[in-house]
């Protein structure tokens, strides 16, 4: 199933093109949408959700064209914006409420989903105090809970970490994962984060300059290498000009070795030089790509 897809989408501001003709299609689940700053991916969902027009090209979400049905999009899709947007005088249920009532609800259904949504982001027992005093964590869970307050078929989340601690973020994290695989909600993420997409996502889009660099499934970006990492307690430098006279690839990468798996035997020749050089060896595992790696290779559209 189709949950948006663009065809050479393109806006261009006075002075930069934030996208470039952007091709590419998203289907059900929780997709990543990964770039730097300035890479174009809040312009990429101002435009999916009708607030943007593109200068050329189009969209859809839903099936629905982006620059025609931009109501009924917002209508069925939930948005939890980068920026600082809570009225600090109000409650968190005022709010999620009012956001309800926006999106169509009446006010008895409204109420109870509101109480409903800011259960599962954790923030029940804070829904009645005032905005203003919240962490900005707690800002993050009220905007997610809003995004999510009208039972949307698709959420869009524009950097949803922001902000946060590490703890945050992986309660973030964890909220994100839940709405894809419990409530069978799809979630476009957006993050200039590499990792933490990989432990959420089902799929990445990667772009660069408005450009699309690469569009897959999480395995194929984190798939076994022909490398393997090496740590051992001390003695990384004998070790490493240990496996160089037998003939292996080394690198030092930190704390590790990589080394390049050129046959079954290089797996033999590491433990035999561990021993032989009488180390502690901490760990020994085949290396997996990351999505940054991406970054390092030529653009593959």
């Amino acid at each position: 199933m189709t949950i948006l897809a663009t065809e050479g989408l393109t806006r261009r501001f006075p002075r930069v093109t934030a996208l470039d003709q952007l091709t590419v299609t998203v289907g059900a689940g929780v997709t990543g949408l990964v770039g730097a700053n300035g890479a174009g991916k809040s312009t990429l969902i101002k435009i999916l959700l009708g607030l943007l027009e593109p200068s050329a090209g189009g969209a859809q979400v839903l099936g629905m064209d982006v620059t025609s049905r931009g109501a009924e999009i917002r209508r069925v899709v939930g948005y939890m914006p980068e920026h600082d947007c809570l009225p600090p005088d109000l409650s968190a249920t005022e709010f999620t409420v009012h956001m309800a009532r926006m999106s169509g609800l009446p006010r008895t259904a409204a109420r109870e989903r509101a109480a409903d949504v800011l259960r599962h982001v954790g923030l029940y027992e804070e829904r009645y105090r005032p905005m203003g005093g919240y962490s900005t964590g707690m800002k993050q869970r009220v905007k997610l809970a809003q995004a999510l307050v009208h039972d949307p078929r698709l959420v869009m989340l524009d950097e949803p970490t922001n902000g946060l601690d590490p703890q945050g973020r992986d309660e973030m994290l964890g909220l994100i994962r839940r709405i894809g695989s419990e409530f069978g909600i799809s979630v476009l993420v957006t993050s200039h984060l590499l990792g933490e997409l990989e432990r959420v996502c089902d799929h990445v889009i990667v772009i660069d300059g408005g450009r699309l660099l690469r569009s897959s499934a999480i395995g194929e970006f984190t798939q076994n290498t022909e490398t393997v990492s090496v740590e051992v307690e001390e003695g990384q430098d004998a070790l490493a000009a240990r496996l160089a006279e037998l003939g292996e690839s080394v690198t030092p990468n930190g704390r590790t070795l990589l080394v390049q798996v050129r046959a079954p035997e290089t797996f033999d020749a590491v433990r035999d030089a561990v021993c032989e050089l009488d180390l502690h060896l901490i760990r020994m595992e085949q290396r997996r790509q990351r999505i940054e790696d991406i970054f390092r290779e030529p653009a593959n559209v």
